[in-house]
């Protein structure tokens, strides 16, 4: 009874804060209600500070074989997410500069039934983070990389129950075409005989960054020419995709751009190579190899 009332509470305060929810979205998994996708969040920080203390003594896990299923797994709902997108939206006559969240009928359902498994997914991708931990990569586990993973299945909650439409299909249609890209490449990278045929890994960095501006620029675009799709929800979409820019531009900076000194360069081996945000051997890492060739 105490969960319940505590649950009544902080849903009234999130109706109070937005607004009416989305009635077309009642009822669907884990949307009526914050507390699972807060207490989720909870058990992904929890998991990463007890993970960290408990593989301090342990050897790290190899976890190929889960690697390669994982990340098979993640592109195929990638690519799912992607077609779907695109076929409910074209059906949909979505307008590409400003979309509203009712004028499509149908192809509005639809959207937010493919958004919904977008939501989903970012819970998913808590397992990248896991599977550092139990690798004992625990250099990859970054403020970027817990912050991103932290922050967007929360938001993706809100986008659900407020606004799972219209102008809300961009940002994730593009990010599913880019996680088909990094997740195919995680997946091939485990197996040896593939690695000779990765010519796409250089390109990952240059497509994340342009995603995120693409998606600013889109977001910003309903601003200027509005079709009723509420302007908070802009603004706020616009500010976080923001702050990825302005992390991932440091983090670029600090780990790429920086010469490195002659006693660092001589003690140290050359493996600083950034794609997708992230250092080479997050893609290593990620995908149950450690890369010793060095960056070219």
């Amino acid at each position: 009874e105490t969960l319940k009332a505590f649950d009544r509470e902080v849903n009234a305060f999130v109706d109070y804060m937005f607004g009416p929810r989305d009635a077309r979205v009642r009822g669907w998994f884990l949307l009526d209600s914050y507390l699972p996708t807060f207490f989720l969040t909870g058990a992904y920080l929890l998991c990463i500070w007890l993970g960290k203390k408990f593989m301090k003594n342990r050897p790290p896990f190899s976890l190929r074989a889960h690697l390669i299923v994982y990340n098979l797994g993640i592109t195929l709902l990638s690519f799912y997410m992607l077609i779907e997108l695109i076929l409910a939206t074209w059906e949909g006559g979505y307008n590409l500069q400003c979309q509203n969240l009712h004028s499509a009928g149908e192809a509005d359902i639809r959207v937010a039934k493919v958004l919904w498994w977008y939501y989903f997914s970012k819970v998913i991708e808590f397992m990248d983070t896991i599977f550092f931990v139990l690798r004992k990569k625990s250099s990859q586990i970054t403020f970027l990389h817990v912050y991103h993973h932290a922050t967007m299945f929360n938001i993706w909650w809100c986008v659900l129950n407020w606004i799972p439409c219209g102008q809300s299909f961009f940002g994730p249609t593009l990010n599913s075409f880019i996680h088909v890209l990094m997740y195919s490449y995680y997946g091939l990278s485990v197996i040896p005989s593939m690695r000779k045929y990765l010519w796409w890994k250089k390109y990952l960095t240059q497509a994340q960054l342009i995603q995120f501006l693409l998606t600013i620029v889109h977001t910003l675009s309903a601003a200027v020419k509005p079709c009723g799709f509420p302007f908070g929800c802009l603004m706020f979409q616009s500010s976080y995709m923001a702050t990825l820019v302005i992390l991932f531009i440091n983090f670029y900076i600090k780990t790429y751009r920086k010469a490195p000194s002659r006693t660092a360069t001589k003690e140290t081996p050359v493996t600083t190579e950034i794609k997708n945000g992230f250092h080479k051997d997050y893609f290593a890492a990620a995908n149950g190899f450690q890369n010793n060739k060095k960056a070219q």
